[in-house]
């Protein structure tokens, strides 16, 4: 099926906010730093990263198989967490990473709400341990930060929306669904709400999850720490664990391909007042964003030697919501 106009708008609008950040940045920042910094990566130390990255992803898809409560065989929800990646990094806009993963595990599983409550389960739990590892930072840091304002609302956000999906709306949609009988979709809200329930109901799983997010996220941190280093960013490690996960935050708002841009500038704003040097985060930036694309790239040709698509049709989409 032919990828909509819709999805082609939303596909530009992000191209073209990544376009401009990245014009902004070599604008505004010597080019030649950039370049300079880029240059002292060598390929060994580029290779082990990405091999270590892949490793983070093995155990993402871990986390968020044992969410489905493993109803799925592992490598199954391993192919579909790589397709989702293939999709999120390499074609933004024609389908979202989470659309392709929870539909590559529909196919197995042929159960939509369990699948949408996992997937926005999974988003959240990494949402939540960012907020941690943040809050982290700043409090290593002496709370002292001019992004700690925007750090805080950022966390209260995540926070409540956490709670929100998790413990709230199923509660809600129950009691309108019963209120308003005759609104349409109320089996399907009934199941949806069902299946967030019962995340709800197992914290220890929850919490175990957060864990291995929190870990794998730190494990991320340091990779990122060990490619910025060569390039002569040289901050507190506290300085890190505050403006990387903010950073990631701010770059998954729908305004670039992959954070391509966004995650960069925003990083290099947050780290310059702990002494980096703009153009040396920046350059330490692209390598990183050079792993999360290459690791895209792996992801589709794992995905297409196996047989799959990262295309979901209108059947699989409405199959998902029944």
């Amino acid at each position: 099926m032919a990828v909509s106009g819709q999805a082609k708008r939303k596909w530009a609008i992000r191209a073209g906010g990544s376009v401009l950040a990245l014009a902004l940045i070599f604008w505004f920042l010597p080019r030649e730093a950039i370049f300079q910094g880029i240059a002292r990566l060598t390929w060994p130390l580029f290779l082990s990263v990405f091999a270590m990255f892949l490793g983070c992803h093995v155990a993402a898809a871990a986390k968020w198989w044992l969410l489905m409560d493993r109803a799925i065989p592992y490598l199954t929800a391993l192919r579909a967490h790589f397709g989702g990646l293939a999709a999120n990094l390499c074609l933004p806009g024609a389908a979202g990473g989470d659309a392709v993963r929870a539909a590559l595990a529909h196919v197995s599983l042929r159960d939509g709400p369990r699948v949408a409550a996992a997937a926005v389960g999974d988003r959240m739990i990494d949402l939540v341990a960012l907020v941690c590892l943040m809050l982290t930072g700043l409090a290593l840091l002496g709370g002292q930060s001019s992004g700690s304002a925007l750090a805080f609302v950022v966390a209260g956000l995540i926070f409540a929306s956490a709670v929100a999906a998790l413990f709230v709306f199923p509660h809600v949609a129950r009691a309108v669904w019963t209120r308003w009988p005759g609104l349409p979709a109320q089996a399907l809200a009934f199941r949806v709400a069902d299946a967030f329930a019962e995340l709800g109901r197992r914290p220890a799983w929850l919490l175990a999850a957060l864990v291995l997010s929190a870990a794998i996220q730190s494990v991320l941190i340091w990779l990122s720490i060990r490619l910025a280093v060569v390039v002569g960013v040289d901050v507190p490690v506290a300085a890190w664990f505050f403006a990387w996960p903010l950073a990631k935050i701010i770059a998954t708002l729908p305004i670039s391909l992959g954070g391509l841009g966004v995650r960069e500038s925003s990083l290099a704003a947050l780290l310059v007042p702990f002494g980096a040097t703009a153009a040396e985060v920046v350059a330490s930036g692209l390598a990183w964003q050079g792993v999360l694309f290459l690791a895209g790239a792996l992801g589709a040709i794992v995905l297409a030697v196996s047989g799959g698509s990262l295309r979901i049709g209108n059947g699989t989409a409405k199959e998902i919501s029944e």
